[in-house]
């Protein structure tokens, strides 16, 4: 995983996301998933550029299946933004950088 990029996990979701001081933006992805590997530059330029503002994580959905299916992620990839442990925001497929940004403005 890039550096600045947390790897999310069902037992420490709680912890890592919902009780996070920063929003954060998960990125809902699996290995064999072409579009979610597209996104992967995406994301981390996300990261780097929001440093300080925004938690970036990535919940591989096969590793750990529990959280994408309690938050109804049935695509993937599937970003989801969440803010004060509640999800704010969403996209779901692969999408440019400007989309992204353009969401994750609205919430900072």
């Amino acid at each position: 995983m890039s550096e600045g990029i947390l790897t999310a996990t069902d037992s420490e979701f709680q912890t890592q996301v919902l009780d996070a001081e920063q929003p954060t933006l998960v990125d809902f992805w699996a290995e064999w998933c072409a579009p979610c590997r597209a996104l992967t530059p995406v994301v981390e330029e996300i990261a780097a550029d929001y440093q300080g503002r925004l938690q970036v994580a990535k919940m591989n959905i096969d590793e750990h299946p529990q959280v994408p299916t309690q938050y109804a992620v049935r695509a993937i990839p599937t970003l989801l933004l969440f803010k004060e442990g509640k999800v704010v925001d969403q996209l779901v497929g692969l999408v440019t950088k400007a989309r992204l940004e353009e969401m994750i403005t609205r919430h900072l």
